[in-house]
């Protein structure tokens, strides 16, 4: 029998609102994206959808009100070419701009503004669908080019973030977040062939240190990051809050994701 594996989870959380997406992969070929809502903690299931969602391609405006994702289905005959770009309202996958790829290289972009982001092109986008909703800046470059995969869109998205690259490696980057009370959040992600069981090729693991000297180790946890004065971190496909302050406090449940099971569903536009 075929072992079965908790979801993954990775999360988009908007800078300037209390809006965020979690996107749930699981089984490997089904993915789920869920609207949160972090200030009366609700998670709402928009849609589902049979393929990959690449959440290190992926990004949410600053207010919440769209996001950008990368989506392969491997339907290669398709309009849209097995896969493609998207800009939706959050936190729905229906297209309200649309971009046929046809391979998985580059995809995916970035928010510049609430209405303006950057395509992750290199060659090969194709636009199905351009509504004056939000813009693709053409002009925009990127602070630093990370390949053709879903490093150039996710480190970018991290420095953008207030996360600092301390180094960078073929198969490993580091970098931190500075906490208050001196405590730093450091996020080690690594892309490897060959990686850990039930991991992808890109993965990552955090550490909670403080300038004293303390040393928090978190290998299982696969997404982490500080938002609402508070660490937010995904373990086994459950959604957990930890507060600091002189020491590390006890982590609290906020939801399991591990039940869900795929449900067709409309968006509302």
């Amino acid at each position: 029998m075929e072992k079965q594996y908790p979801a993954r989870l990775h999360v988009l959380i908007a800078r300037h609102s209390e809006k965020a997406i979690v996107i749930r992969r699981g089984p490997s070929k089904h993915t789920c994206v869920l609207g949160w809502d972090r200030k009366k903690n609700t998670f709402e299931v928009s849609q589902w959808f049979k393929g990959r969602i690449y959440e290190r391609r992926s990004d949410i405006a600053p207010s919440g009100k769209y996001w950008i994702y990368f989506a392969m289905n491997g339907h290669w005959k398709s309009e849209a070419k097995g896969s493609w770009t998207a800009i939706a309202r959050t936190p729905w996958l229906k297209a309200i701009s649309l971009f046929s790829k046809g391979d998985c290289w580059n995809g995916g972009g970035m928010f510049l503004s609430d209405h303006s982001y950057w395509l992750n092109d290199g060659y090969g986008h194709e636009s199905m669908l351009d509504r004056a909703e939000v813009k693709r800046d053409k002009n925009y470059p990127p602070s630093n080019q990370y390949g053709g995969e879903c490093l150039n869109v996710y480190y970018n998205r991290l420095q953008r973030d207030e996360w600092v690259m301390k180094s960078v490696e073929k198969s490993e980057a580091i970098f931190e977040k500075n906490l208050p009370q001196n405590w730093v959040l450091r996020k080690i992600c690594h892309a490897q062939i060959g990686s850990p069981i039930g991991k992808g090729c890109y993965w990552d693991e955090h550490e909670v240190l403080n300038h004293s000297g303390k040393q928090f180790i978190f290998p299982e946890w696969e997404w982490a990051d500080w938002a609402d004065d508070s660490i937010y971190f995904a373990k086994q496909g459950c959604l957990y809050k930890l507060n600091i302050s002189k020491d590390i406090g006890k982590p609290e449940l906020l939801h399991n994701f591990n039940e869900y099971k795929f449900k067709h569903k409309q968006a509302p536009y």
